[in-house]
């Protein structure tokens, strides 16, 4: 079944936001999905132990670079997706994970910082790639942009990843307070009060539309690979 990588070297990019989005939305679909928590701050797990976890989402929260590549081989036997929310370093394990994955996300903010983080994980790809010889699908997801305006460091993002040929999600991930509360008071976008929270229905549909892009891009993968 097919794993999924949340990858960026630059800490604080939104990889563990954007990984339990897209656990939640699939799960909310019917699907069995395993998270493995790679990230050292542990943020899924904590948010797995408060109330309101689905049931078809298990977490794995003890990965190491020993234990990484047979945690997600055994998971993708048993669920229907793996969605790993790797650290923030270019590890060893990040290596293994990105060599096993069937797409590799890359969020990004609208700063030079995130980017050039983007592009040490592409880099990563790139070898990876060399040393499977085969294509490991990947792209790059805007995250924490604002619903009114787009910024000038945002723009630059955009331009430099364009001329650099680059895939980039359509859908990006905004900045909305309830993507915060459900690390706040656990549970999904789904079991949150609209009279708490400030245009979480906008927050569902934005989740939404990123975890319908990313069965595409799986979709298109599997179409690629059965091509080459």
């Amino acid at each position: 079944m097919p794993t999924i990588a949340f990858a960026n070297p630059k800490g604080g990019a939104g990889k563990t936001t954007a990984a339990l989005l897209l656990a939640s939305e699939l799960a909310a679909k019917g699907a069995k999905v395993t998270i493995i928590d790679a990230d050292p701050e542990r943020w899924i797990s904590q948010w797995g132990a408060l109330k309101g976890k689905p049931d078809n989402i298990q977490i794995i929260g003890n990965a190491t670079e020993d234990t990484i590549v047979d945690q997600i081989d055994d998971a993708s036997r048993d669920s229907q997706f793996v969605v790993v929310d790797l650290e923030g370093t270019a590890s060893l394990m990040v290596a293994n994970t990105i060599g096993m994955a069937d797409l590799v996300i890359i969020p990004t903010q609208g700063s030079a910082m995130d980017a050039k983080g983007g592009a040490k994980t592409i880099r990563l790809i790139r070898n990876q790639e060399r040393m499977a010889r085969r294509r490991i699908a990947h792209s790059v997801l805007l995250t924490r942009t604002s619903a009114a305006v787009t910024s000038r460091s945002l723009r630059n993002v955009q331009e430099q990843l364009a001329k650099s040929g680059v895939d980039v999600f359509i859908t990006p991930i905004v900045e909305r307070a309830a993507f915060r509360d459900i690390f706040d008071f656990g549970g999904t976008l789904a079991s949150l009060d609209p009279r708490n929270v400030s245009n979480l229905e906008k927050a569902r549909e934005n989740a939404r539309e990123f975890a319908g892009e990313v069965i595409a891009k799986l979709k298109q993968s599997t179409q690629d690979e059965k091509v080459a």
